[in-house]
């Protein structure tokens, strides 16, 4: 997808490709898997930003981020066949998070330059996102647990 849409435009052409996909039911038991893989990455990568590869440190934030969204929106009963209709979907569909697309977009793009086109990110692409980062898994983190408890 072009990088230049907006979130509207984006969240349209995502809809219309089909790459946001209904499902049939909410399955509590496989987002209480995914909670618990969360968990276990949250606590890796405050190990891992004891060290300086800043590749992995990126990487294992976005990995966090990607999957407390996929976990959210099994609650919407919602997939997505891609990262970015993924992120376009949490944004326009749960404003209340007030979360900035842009940002997803950033992290997704430079996560992509590390895992397929081989351009490593440095310090200060960490830096950049590091507060962000932290701020948006700690919000989705809450809300996924939130979700699960009101789905007892």
């Amino acid at each position: 997808m072009p990088k230049n849409l907006t979130l509207e435009e984006t969240y349209d052409k995502c809809t219309a490709e089909g790459n946001i996909i209904l499902q049939d039911k909410i399955d509590i038991n496989k987002i209480k898997s995914m909670l618990a893989i969360i968990e276990e990455y949250i606590t890796l990568s405050e190990e891992i930003k004891k060290h300086t590869s800043y590749n992995a440190i990126y990487d294992i934030h976005y990995n966090i981020l990607h999957l407390l969204t996929e976990a959210l929106l099994r609650f919407d009963k919602v997939k997505s066949a891609n990262h970015q209709c993924l992120f376009t979907y949490l944004c326009v569909k749960h404003p209340e998070l007030d979360l900035d697309w842009n940002f997803f977009e950033k992290i997704r793009t430079k996560r992509n330059g590390i895992n397929y086109y081989g351009v490593p990110v440095n310090r200060q692409d960490w830096k950049t996102i590091e507060l962000q980062a932290s701020i948006y898994i700690k919000t989705l983190h809450r809300k996924l647990k939130e979700k699960i408890t009101e789905e007892k």
